[in-house]
């Protein structure tokens, strides 16, 4: 139940974000979710978008640094508590989160977080063991 992710490496200096935003929008690829993170020197720009071979195409054709990296969409109850009740499943199972950010649509009456793991593939069945869902690619990237 692995979501693709893509990340693209950005020169930390103005306009090189709006510069994605429009080359994405141009080519009719939807945004769903991002995370950027930055240094002094450059940015890296994670997104959850609804066409990744496309946004990543294109964003490669326009010279930027494009990778791919394989992340977890998880409901998380929307109510006080509910992200801590699965970060401490997590934590209890010895498996560190190494980033999250949060998705733009909720899932019912759950809310959508997006998480890297250090241990993905033990996160996913530690995660199934306490009846907590994740989403899988095909459904998330049309929500």
């Amino acid at each position: 139940m692995q979501v693709e992710q893509i990340s693209v490496f950005l020169e930390n200096r103005a306009g090189r974000l709006a510069e994605v935003s429009a080359i994405l929008a141009e080519a009719g690829v939807n945004i769903r979710a991002l995370s950027l993170a930055d240094t002094s020197d450059f940015g890296v720009l994670r997104l959850i978008v609804n066409n990744n071979e496309k946004a990543m195409e294109t964003l490669k054709n326009a010279g930027f640094t494009v990778g791919k990296t394989n992340v977890l969409a998880v409901e998380v109850e929307d109510r006080p508590g509910g992200l801590h009740k699965i970060l401490d499943v997590l934590y209890n199972s010895g498996i560190n989160v190494e980033y999250m950010y949060a998705f733009v649509q909720q899932s019912g009456n759950n809310a959508v977080m997006i998480f890297r793991f250090d241990q993905t593939e033990k996160a996913m069945n530690v995660l199934a063991e306490n009846n907590i869902n994740t989403i899988d690619g095909k459904t998330l990237y049309t929500m």
